[in-house]
């Protein structure tokens, strides 16, 4: 009994240690894993910005008088030199001999600006024509392999480019014959009033320059109104591009032609465009935190069709992502496995129950994963580790691998 007694104390005393050894070693640390994987990585600019149309016109009254409220509305479509507006004389004034020399210097005037419109119209057709020239040598050189695919894409832009600058300067050499129309017409009309009757009870129409569709009503209830005081802001909503302010540090990353992607809402697929202009003057603009930053204005041309949105006109916020950066094969990671050592990055690697640090190059990242060299494509990573953990930790997966 006693040598019963003693080995089943021994056996006691070494599950009493074993089990004081298992309670006091290191438990696993949880931790959540993700695959390093193989495919297509972009880079982004992102930011906030807005719609407008790129060819605005204002109708301002040709003539100091009262005008009769307005009919229309934001959003009806007015053809060209549909009338818009309706002005009638307010008093004899209306008709002296100080508005006869007014006239006649507008007249003169208007008819230098549709001179000026004119030269501009004939400038753009030459440039468009030279964009052809220059599209068609740069197919054939593409063709032949003299030529990157890039470099012809640069020329296809500068056509449509050129012809939405031919587009808009026939459009501001219609709106400047018809102010020089309006300006012959206003003269001729007090010759004869004044001339045959001697009455001032004439009504002058005001009419639309181009087609479009009516943006604001700036006067639309009836009132005296001066001479050049705006009365309606028509425009082409087709002409729509969108306008996002970046910051300076990441605008010299951006060159016109780079693609880009526009998000207009929620349910909408993204619209493609391209970087048109990046504008030369910055700007301090106060953050939502309160830090004055240097912002520039970035202009996007839309490439897809407006048709296929029901709903998109001039100042809409939209968001875009400015793709400065993409690669089809490259090898990536998570963002969040990524962690500073000294002068490195690195990244903790889960193999079998344990942890192994390895120091790896990040080439690019954007906001959700980053392309790096030093891992391979299966492999998994620690995501947001913590600082409890070190190389050769016992670890558990809490995420199931897939």
């Amino acid at each position: 009994m006693r040598t019963r007694n003693k080995i089943a104390l021994a056996v006691l005393l070494l599950a009493v240690a074993a089990l004081v050894a298992w309670a006091l070693q290191p438990q696993p640390i949880s931790v959540e894993t993700a695959q390093v994987t193989r495919g297509p990585f972009e880079q982004t600019v992102s930011d906030d910005g807005k719609t407008r149309v790129r060819d605005r016109y204002v109708v301002s009254a040709p003539l100091a008088g009262r005008l009769d409220r307005i009919e229309l509305k934001a959003g009806d479509p007015v053809e060209q030199n549909q009338i818009v507006a309706v002005l009638t004389p307010v008093a004899p004034a209306f008709l002296d001999a100080r508005t006869v020399r007014e006239l006649e210097e507008r007249i003169g005037a208007a008819a230098a600006q549709m001179q000026r419109t004119l030269a501009e119209a004939q400038r753009a057709e030459a440039q468009l024509n030279q964009a052809k020239a220059d599209r068609d040598r740069a197919a054939r050189l593409a063709k032949q392999g003299f030529m990157s695919e890039t470099a012809r894409e640069q020329a296809e832009l500068a056509v449509r480019t050129a012809e939405k600058a031919l587009e808009a300067a026939q459009f501001a050499a219609d709106a400047a014959r018809h102010e020089t129309a309006q300006a012959r017409a206003a003269l001729t009309r007090y010759r004869s009033d004044s001339v045959a009757t001697g009455k001032t009870g004439a009504r002058w129409e005001v009419r639309s320059p181009v087609r479009g569709s009516v943006l604001r009503i700036v006067q639309e209830s009836e009132g005296a109104v001066a001479l050049g005081a705006p009365l309606i802001e028509v425009a082409d909503l087709r002409s729509l591009e969108a306008v996002v302010d970046v910051l300076t540090q990441e605008s010299v990353s951006i060159v016109p032609g780079m693609p880009a992607r526009i998000e207009l809402g929620a349910g909408v697929a993204p619209l493609s465009a391209r970087v048109r202009r990046i504008e030369p003057a910055a700007f301090t603009k106060i953050s939502a935190l309160g830090v004055e930053e240097q912002r520039v204005n970035v202009v996007l041309h839309f490439t897809d069709a407006l048709d296929r949105v029901q709903t998109v006109g001039d100042g809409f916020r939209v968001e875009a992502h400015i793709v400065v950066f993409r690669a089809d094969d490259v090898v990536k990671v998570p963002v969040g496995a990524l962690f500073r050592d000294r002068d490195e990055w690195a990244v903790f690697l889960v193999d079998g129950a344990r942890t192994e640090k390895r120091s790896i190059k990040v080439l690019r990242r954007n906001s959700v994963e980053a392309m790096i060299e030093g891992l391979k494509p299966g492999e998994r990573v620690v995501v947001y580790p913590s600082d409890a953990l070190i190389a050769g930790a016992r670890v558990a997966v809490r995420n199931v691998p897939r």
